[in-house]
Parts: C-alpha cells; structure tokens; sequence
C-alpha cells in the first residue's frame, strides 16, 4: 500500500511511482513510449509563457480601485443624470483596453516561447531524435552533451567525462563528474563531455519542475517600477479614506443640501482622488513593450527585465556569439619543430572524429579536415573553459599509439617558448590561434599538459558581427559602458575590438593578472575595457566587483561558460543559437541570434519608465488636487465645487487621453532610480498649487454671484481655473517639445473651448460661464499659479538632479 502524507499546502501528493527498469541501450521503442503516456508517465508540466486569459481579465477587473469605482458607479446611476457616470464608463473602456493589450502580449509570448524551447535528445528504437520537453516519458533515455540542459531526473548510464554543472540548484560553482549509476537532476547541465541517462521523474516530481514554470510565466513582479506605484497607492488609500469619510459628512450632514446633489457632490470629490489610470497605463505600456519586441524576434521570459536592462550602465559583451558569428575558418596550420604538415593534417582530422559535439573551434576544424577515418579513439578528454584545451588518445592506423592535445597556446606552453612570440603576432590582427601538441602523460591525470609537445599552430579567423560595430557605438553614445569578456587570448580579443570600432579596444588586459581582491578588480575593469582569458568564475566575479561599485550589470552571452555570469547579472541576455542552459537562465533571448537587438530593448525599457514616470506626475497631481480640495471643503463648510462630471471630464482631457499618447512615445533617457521620490516632489508641489489656485476661485465666486444659479456659476469659473492650471502641468511635463506634443496639448485646450462654446455640451457638462468679471479672474488666477507652478519645478530641479 502507497503510503501518503501530506505535503506543506495540506494537499496529498500524487502516489511515489515505482522507479522504472534500466532503459536497453537503443532506448525505449514505440510501443513502450506509448504505453508510458497512456499511463500518465509523461513530462506533462504547464510551462507557460503567460498567464492565462482568465488570469489576465480577473487581474485588471479585479482591482481595489475598480471594487471602489463600481460602488460609486452604482449609487450615481441611481442618484444623479447619466454625465455623471461618465466616469464609470470610461474604466470599464480602459480596463477592456488593459485586458486586449495584455492579451495581445500573452500571444506574442506564448508564440515566442515555443519557438525559443529546448528540444532534448532522446534514444527510441535505437535512434536518437530531438522531442519537445513535454514528450518526454519516464525511462526514456535522454543524450547529453556541452550547453545541454537536463530537463527532467534521471540516473547516468553512459558517461564520457561527463561534467554537470549543478550550480544553479545546489549554489556549487564546481562542476560535478558524473559516472554511470550517478543521478542527474533537472535544472543542471553539461559543461565538457557527454553521455545519456535514463528519465526517472518527470513532470511535477522532477526537482526543478516548479522553479522552471515559475520563472517562465508572464510576470510584473520585482520591478522598482511597479512596487513604486504599488507604495504610491497604499499611501493615496491611506489619505483617501479618512478625506472621503470628513467630505461625506460635510456634504450629507453639515450641509443641508438636496440629497441626490450632495451625493453626486461626494461622489465627484471620491472619485478623482483613485488613480486608477495609472496601473492600467503601466500594464498597457509593458504589454505593448513585449509585443515591439516580440516583433522583432526578442523573447522577455521575465518582464521587469525591459525595465531593468533600461537602467543598465554596464553591459558585459561575450566575444564569440555575440561581436563575432558562430562560425569560424581555418586560414592556415603552421608546423613546429618540424612537424610534417600532412600528418599534422591527419592528426587534426582525427580530433576532429573523436568529438560527436565539436564547438566552433573543433567545428572549423572538421570542415576543413574532413577525413578523420582510420585511426581508433581510445580515450577523450572534451574541452573545458576552467582547463582551455581538449584531447584525444587514438591507436593510429599501423596500431601505434598516440594522444593529442589541442587547445590555448598560452596555456599549453611554457612562457619562454618560441612559438608564443609568433602566436601574439597573429593575434595582433585579430586571428584565433590554437595549438596542436603531442601529450606524454595520461589525458586524464591532473598535469596532463605539462611537457606536452607543440606540433603545429592551427590559425582561425571568426567571422565578425556585421551590426556589432554600430550597436557598441549605440552604447557609447548612450552613457552604457561596453566591457568585453572573453575566454580567448586577450590580444585577439583586443584585435576584434578595435575592428569594431570600440573605445579602449587597444588595452587588453590578460584577466589571469587581475587583482583577487573585489574592490581592486572593480577599479581595473572599471579603467579597461577588454579582458582575455577569463574563466567561468571570473566572469562571475567580475559582473559581482562591477555591481560591488553600485552599477547595473547586463551580461549577454552563449555558451555555457556564461551561465554563471548571466546568472548572477542584473539582466542575462542569451543568443536564441546558445546553449539550452544559457537560455534557460536568461531574462531576455535574442533569437534571431541578432547582438543589434539590444539597443531596441534597451530603448523600449527607457521609453516604458521614462513615460511612465512623466504620466505618473499627471496622476498625482490629480490625487493630491482632490484629497486637499476635499479637506479645504471640509474646513470651510462648503458646498463641494464639482459634480463628476466636471471632473470626468478634465481628467480626460489633461490626463486620459495625453497620458496615453505620451507612454508610448519615444523617449532615450536612460533610467534613474527612487522612482516614488522622483514622482512625488513634483506631484505634490504641483497637486498643493492647483486646488489652491483653484479654491481661491471658488471662494471668490462664491463672494461674487448670488441667487438662483450662482452654485453651477462658482463651479463653472473653479473649473476652469483647475483645467487651466492643469493644462499648465500637461504642457510641463510634455516637454522637450515636438509638433506632436505641441499638437497633443492644443488638441486638448481646443476640445474643452468646443465644451464652453456648444451650447448643448454647455447643458450636457452643466458649465456655462456666466459675465466676464468672473471668468476673467479665474483666467488670471491660473496665470499666477502657472507662474508659480514653473518656479516650484525649476526649484526642484535644481535641488534634486538624480
């Protein structure tokens, strides 16, 4: 009998399936793998790229603001004339605008997300073929190789120096040997060697089943962004329900009013304090961000990472896949100490043979030495970034043994060797160089490259990006400093830079000379730009020491060297082409493999915060307005000025319609953080100034008209002194001008002279100017808050520069 037990949540675990049988070497057949899903026995986890559209309509309806709006919506459909209401209307519009945008994202997402998904490598009826994760069944046998990543549990049973790297699950930075009987856990991978092992758990029992679907799913969390608006609401909820509460019982109570005009009175000082326009603007703004850049082939598995690579001030390049193409050429081999060249030529086609999954490098090697048939491999140490080369021992055609190493020939040779001198020269015009050398030890033993014997240089020439050189003047422009990581010779390195075009490219820097001390490696990659031979943990310090000094790192790359360094950035960008474990680790994949990408993400993170900081100002300003309009109301025992739709309909014109315009707009700026400090001194000054300018007109219209008529005339000057003054904010904050923004805000001041001119929308919003006297001091009332409104802003610009 199944023993089950209750797990953390009070629910019960799904049955402990009977591990399966050891898998035959040629893998499970058809029927076998048949069976297994018709049993259940199938990787069937929901990895999703979004979330469901159930999930998005529950999460823009079902908001605190929108349960508040609809109550008040009720009670003036009951109470007061359909205008209103307007305001009702014009959530449910904007929450079915969230709701298709965000829908809209979701699709781009999910089609982005199968396009960029690993595809492991299974053994069935003794042929190995490519599945998608979810086929995967248990007791499949799973093939391994360099980059690969396990996707589900499972036990080794073939291994060839097989090493896992465990890290991300276990925090291990050292990789792991893994012989047959070892387990293999998802969510690792392989960094030299390969093998296969035999599925054990599969879906929901794998390890890092949950942890993959999480970090997969369409996300606005741990963003400064969305946090900032999240303080920004508790503290308007805060002011807004003990303000709401005092206007209530002055409108209602202190008041001796009619009763359906103190309600809509209440409603309209309630209303304008929610600034609901600013989590659906925000939503909208990164969903429409997703969708540009799923257009052009950029997967975000994570969204704040729009957001973040915007703030980025340092951006950490790999050389190979990212300024240079994947592919290389062999343009020469150059014999040593008189080597015959055709037996060299032999000797490189049989390394050639021995690796079932070359890199690059091995990749070049084999196009250009084909024929490696002949001689038998007897032992193979695959290539490793920690050690720099790869081997092979081979019992050579008249059955004479051998072993060969090929690898960095500064690292293979002694300091003092000739070859070294001719090495640099080559490297000087931006070549790669390896070196071919006879082994004397054992290919496994810890020195097995000491005395090696050098036998022939085998020259590479990488392609080089063609885009690469204007995206590193891209970021040159921008302020980002472009630093250049790679584990090759520092002065090829160096070379391909200077290619490139990119400032300091002609002061590369060996990385086996940096300071181990933090802060002393910090100042030196701070003052370089190009680094050469850089290991794997390297790499990882040095994006650590860069953060150490307060910036914000961005590391691209794609291979599996820098799954570490991409792991522990601020923002991981992965090639689509790279290796399953870089892609799974990245926040953002290129997968057109395009390095130019990058400057469009990094201008669609500054366009989505800079535009969202400038329309939050608007909001608040809205907020801070009403919540002292409310208390001014409250403490003069006075008639509130407004009904809902007056304040409808000033919302929509200085802040609807232009915020929406202005979120999607351009905007370069790059990212600065404290982004609720940032918003609040302006949105406070400006918010105090427009209900004091504003009230100030109410009290003397209140002084000025009398009899029949006089509340809807005090209203109609106060109106227009707040739309004014408001208008003065729109036209701030709209700023550098264009012919747009000039347009935008004419557009706006035009539509609220049609509302004052039409007589039938002068019925329709209840605002008639009545005189001159009148309007004309509500005119100049706002002058002087204009006014005072430019000196506030340029006073705290000057105070606060960040």
């Amino acid at each position: 009998m199944t023993q089950r037990a209750l797990d953390s949540s009070g629910e019960q675990p799904d049955p402990v399936r009977t591990p399966p049988a050891p898998t035959p070497p040629g893998g499970l057949s058809t029927a076998e793998v048949a069976e297994r899903v018709a049993r259940g026995e199938v990787n069937d986890v929901p990895v999703r790229s979004s979330r469901s559209v159930t999930e998005i309509v529950r999460a823009n309806v079902l908001t605190r603001f929108n349960l508040i709006i609809g109550v008040l919506w009720v009670i003036m459909l009951c109470v007061a004339p359909i205008q209103d209401s307007l305001f009702g209307f014009v959530i449910i519009a904007n929450t079915g605008i969230g709701i298709v945008q965000e829908w809209r994202a979701k699709k781009t997402l999910d089609s982005l997300a199968v396009i960029g998904e690993a595809k492991p490598t299974v053994r069935r009826d003794g042929t190995s073929a490519e599945v998608s994760v979810a086929e995967i069944v248990l007791g499949d046998l799973v093939e391994l190789g360099p980059g690969d990543k396990a996707v589900v549990d499972g036990t080794v049973v073939e291994a060839d120096s097989l090493e896992i790297d465990e890290s991300l699950l276990t925090g291990e930075a050292d990789p792991v040997v893994k012989r047959p009987g070892d387990p293999v856990m998802s969510g690792s991978f392989v960094v030299a060697g390969g093998g296969a092992f035999t599925a054990t758990k599969v879906g929901r029992e794998a390890y890092a089943a949950q942890l993959a679907e999480e970090a997969s799913r369409f996300t606005l969390v741990q963003s400064e962004l969305r946090s900032g608006i999240s303080t920004i609401l508790k503290y308007v909820t805060w002011m807004m329900v003990p303000t709401a509460i005092g206007l209530i019982i002055s409108q209602l109570v202190v008041k001796d009013n009619n009763f359906k005009d103190s309600v809509a009175r209440t409603v309209g000082g309630i209303v304008p304090m929610i600034p609901e326009g600013l989590v659906l603007l925000t939503s909208v703004a990164f969903a429409i961000g997703v969708i540009r850049l799923g257009r052009q082939q950029c997967l975000v598995q994570e969204l704040p990472a729009i957001e973040g690579l915007a703030r980025v001030d340092v951006v950490c390049l790999d050389k190979t896949g990212t300024l240079t193409e994947g592919g290389m050429d062999v343009t020469e081999v150059r014999p040593l100490n008189g080597s015959d060249e055709e037996y060299v030529r032999r000797v490189l086609g049989a390394l050639g043979s021995s690796d079932p999954r070359p890199n690059a490098s091995l990749q070049a090697i084999i196009d250009a030495y084909p024929d490696g048939e002949g001689w038998g491999v007897t032992q193979t140490l695959p290539f490793s970034s920690a050690r720099k080369y790869s081997g092979a021992a081979f019992s050579e055609g008249d059955g004479s043994p051998s072993a060969w190493l090929l690898g960095a020939p500064d690292v293979l040779l002694s300091s003092d060797d000739p070859a070294l001198a001719e090495t640099g020269h080559l490297n000087e015009q931006g070549l790669r160089v390896l070196l071919l050398a006879r082994a004397r030890g054992a290919l496994d033993a810890p020195d097995a490259a000491s005395g090696a014997e050098p036998a022939a240089l085998v020259v590479l020439e990488q392609r080089l990006r063609p885009d690469a050189g204007e995206t590193l003047a891209y970021f040159d422009d921008q302020n980002v400093a472009a630093k250049v990581i790679s584990g090759d010779n520092a002065v090829s390195v160096g070379a391909v830079a200077q290619k490139l075009g990119m400032p300091g490219a002609e002061h590369a820097l060996d990385a086996r000379r940096l300071p181990e001390d933090r802060d002393d490696m910090a100042s030196e990659i701070e003052r370089n730009a190009v680094f050469g031979r850089v290991s794997p943990q390297q790499k990882r310090d040095m994006v650590a020491a860069l953060q150490s000094r307060g910036h914000t790192v961005a590391m691209t790359g794609d291979g599996v060297n820098d799954v570490l360094a991409l792991k522990d950035a601020d923002i991981g960008v992965s090639m689509g082409s790279g290796s399953e474990a870089t892609r799974a680790v990245a926040q953002i994949v290129l997968l057109n493999n395009s390095f130019a990408t990058l400057p469009s993400v990094v201008a669609e993170g500054r366009r989505v915060i800079g535009n969202i900081t400038r329309v939050a100002t608007l909001f608040l300003t809205k907020t801070v307005y009403s919540v002292l309009l409310a208390i001014l109301v409250v403490c003069f025992q006075v008639e509130y000025p407004f009904l809902p739709r007056h304040l409808t309909l000033l919302s929509t014109l200085t802040i609807g319609v232009p915020a929406f315009f202005l979120a999607l707009a351009p905007n370069k700026e790059r990212a600065r953080p404290h982004f609720v400090r940032r918003v609040m001194r302006y949105a406070i000054p400006s918010g105090t100034i427009a209900a004091a300018a504003t009230f100030a007109t109410y009290l003397l219209a209140r002084h000025h008209y009398a009899g029949t008529g006089a509340l809807d005339a005090e209203t109609s000057a106060a109106t227009l002194t707040l739309f004014l003054v408001s208008m003065w904010v729109l036209a701030i904050i709209a700023r550098p001008y264009t012919w747009w923004r000039i347009a935008l805000v004419a557009t706006m001041g035009l539509c609220f002279l049609v509302v004052l001119a039409v007589p039938w929308l002068q019925d329709f919003f209840a605002l008639k100017l009545v005189g001159t006297t009148m309007p004309w001091a509500a005119v100049a009332i706002a002058v002087v808050a204009a006014a005072v409104l430019e000196f506030a802003w340029r006073m705290v610009g000057r105070r606060f520069r960040s």
